[in-house]
């Protein structure tokens, strides 16, 4: 036997054990429904890998979950003939919480009950919750096929104690709760049914209460998702989606599902939460989707069965073409499995347009959740992009904060305008002030403002939509005239053209300037601002390539385009003072703070912070002094 030893739990770990404690959960209800699942889970694992290694479940194939009180001792005993676990696995998965995001968790807490309960599930430390209800919690568990079973006990007071277990025990794993004094209520066998019935009922595993000698099964047990749909009630689709989806108490914003028969049959009951999880963008996130064959669990993580972009799904899928005994390794070759994929995918793709157009204000909740992640399958050739853009979604310079379509957008088109236009920013605030709109604006022309990080990655793959070019409005060749629709010659006489201060301004430019600018040249598309930075057809955009720049898959940011506003009283002075010699320094300074503003406004770094500085300063000494 070995001997009982003493772990301390990191602070985090402390941190989380204290909120969950004396701040967590309005509704504490919800610990026996985590440690059903966990019990389910152990069940599930076991089943499947004794697919592989009968000799596993040699000491009884009836998997179940067994819950017994006892009012004397104060305690409630969840016990499952699950897989198991051994002393490392007990310290690892019970004694940390061995992810990279947990300090994502605490920094998602904000002190507000109800929102902060929804985290738990969320991040996967639903055990943790058995510390609502109890003072102390006792796990022993022995593995399937191991010989030896280990005690594992805390008081969530920032320690545990591990030990070999001196009795026999069977295969599997039981955890004892030492109900608090003011929590005895949960001792009671009618409130025990009560929260199984709410919580569990579906759990695919038999749930019996056992008192005594007597045993009582006290859920369904039979699968949700291979019944009927007229059996089943809207209360029972909402149990089950928060049994699977560990997200608190909210209500799924859509279910799906489905039985597919003929050339591929399987069962599928997937659930969009109506809540982001707030580890969406983790790169560790794993699918919330979980396979299985013939009701047999086979895998939840490893598996291509549901694209990445549709991450945000839960729920189950379950084939009866899959062979029993794949593995996790095969399992991604299968052509089943991408048939499966591919018929899933088209579904809610299709479910997701019907609501967008049926119901457009409350598909927008979906977009502000999930728009963003949806958007990543833009960015695949090899998932169907026609299909994914007309579910999404765009904030534009006249929707008048109403998400609108590229269908409707393309309605609204002017007479003479033949792209769809967009500007990448970073938020909606900087799209809104970039003078990249000005003329745009001023003719009335729409333009997408496009701010999530997705976005400067799928403009650069999908070039059209319905024949119509997608186009920012950072593109230096961007004609604007060519969408007035009447301009009388007297408007056409008035416009500023290119005289010969105008082309001596920009000649003293280029040579001040240098290197920093491919070119500088007039523009139409700028009314307030001065001066504004463009790019080439067919170059990166500049979000995009700042991107590149800050991940070093470019060494440098390449020189842009400078537009300036011959119209501008800055401009026009500047050209006006350009031969008197006594002016040359004041205005070589100010087109450097031109081109220096031009940089800050499109979120591009001033290479001499220094001269900049010193030419700003400079420039406040004599205004002040004036």
């Amino acid at each position: 036997m070995t001997k009982a030893e003493t772990h301390k739990f990191g602070a985090e770990v402390e941190k989380i054990f204290h909120l969950m404690i004396h701040s967590l959960y309005q509704n504490k209800d919800i610990f026996l429904r985590e440690l059903i699942s966990n019990a389910s889970d152990a069940c599930d694992k076991l089943r499947y890998k004794s697919l592989i290694k009968q000799d596993l479940i040699k000491e009884g194939a009836d998997l179940r979950i067994i819950i017994s009180s006892n009012t004397e001792k104060g305690t409630i005993t969840i016990t499952d003939n699950g897989i198991g676990m051994s002393r490392s696995e007990l310290i690892k998965n019970l004694g940390t919480i061995a992810r990279s995001g947990t300090q994502d968790f605490l920094s998602k807490l904000k002190g507000d009950n109800k929102k902060d309960s929804e985290l738990i599930g969320q991040f996967g430390v639903g055990f943790y919750s058995s510390f609502l209800v109890a003072d102390e919690v006792t796990v022993i568990s022995r593995p399937a096929g191991g010989k030896t079973a280990n005690i594992w006990q805390s008081k969530g007071d920032g320690q545990f104690t591990i030990e070999e277990y001196e009795g026999e025990h069977p295969r599997g794993t039981s955890i004892t709760l030492h109900i608090k004094d003011e929590e005895k209520e949960y001792l009671d066998k009618f409130r025990i049914k009560h929260i199984v019935s709410t919580y569990s009922s579906h759990t695919a595993f038999k749930i019996v209460f056992k008192e005594d000698d007597k045993e009582e099964v006290i859920n369904e047990g039979k699968a949700l998702w291979l019944k009927n749909k007229s059996e089943i009630s809207a209360e029972d689709y909402k149990e089950f989606y928060q049994s699977v989806s560990h997200l608190g108490m909210d209500d799924p914003w859509l279910i799906l599902h489905n039985k597919a028969e003929g050339l591929i049959e399987y069962a599928s009951l997937l659930f969009i939460p109506s809540v982001k999880p707030f580890d969406l963008f983790h790169p560790e996130r794993k699918p919330q989707v979980k396979l299985y064959v013939k009701r047999v669990f086979i895998a939840d993580e490893g598996i291509d069965i549901i694209p990445s972009y549709l991450r945000f799904l839960r729920g189950i899928i379950d084939s009866s073409d899959l062979p029993l005994n794949i593995s996790r390794e095969t399992v991604q070759k299968n052509a089943v499995i991408h048939r499966i994929r591919k018929a899933i995918t088209n579904r809610i793709l299709d479910e997701l347009k019907k609501k967008a157009e049926k119901e457009p204000e409350e598909y927008e909740k979906f977009w502000n959740n999930f728009g963003a992640v949806l958007k990543e399958g833009l960015c695949d050739g090899m998932e169907p992009r026609d299909e994914i853009i007309e579910s999404c979604r765009f904030q534009t310079t006249e929707s008048g904060g109403r998400l609108t379509s590229l269908k409707e957008y393309k309605k609204r088109m002017k007479s003479g305008q033949d792209s769809i236009y967009y500007l990448v920013a970073d938020n909606e605030k900087a799209a809104e002030a970039s003078p990249q709109l000005e003329g745009f604006k001023k003719r009335g022309l729409e333009v997408l403002l496009l701010t999530d990080s997705v976005d400067q990655f799928w403009v650069n793959v999908l070039h059209e939509y319905q024949k119509t070019p997608l186009k920012s409005v950072t593109r230096a060749s961007t004609d604007l005239d060519k969408t007035e629709e009447k301009t009388s010659k007297e408007e056409k006489d008035s416009k500023v053209k290119e005289d010969k201060k105008t082309r001596d301004l920009i000649k003293f430019i280029k040579e001040v300037l240098g290197e920093n600018v491919s070119d500088v040249r007039t523009t139409s598309r700028l009314t307030e601002s001065p001066v504004c930075l463009t790019v080439p057809e067919g170059a990166m955009d500049l979000r995009m390539e700042r991107f590149m720049v800050d991940n070093r898959q470019l060494s440098k940011s390449s020189a842009k385009i400078l537009e300036i506003n011959p119209e501008h009283p800055v401009i026009i002075k500047l050209a006006k003072d350009l031969k008197k010699e006594e002016m040359k320094e004041k205005t070589t300074d100010a087109v450097h703070l031109l081109f220096a503003q031009a940089n800050i406004i499109e979120g591009e770094p001033v290479s001499d912070v220094k001269g900049f500085s010193r030419r700003l300063n400079s420039l406040l000494e004599k205004t002040l002094a004036a």
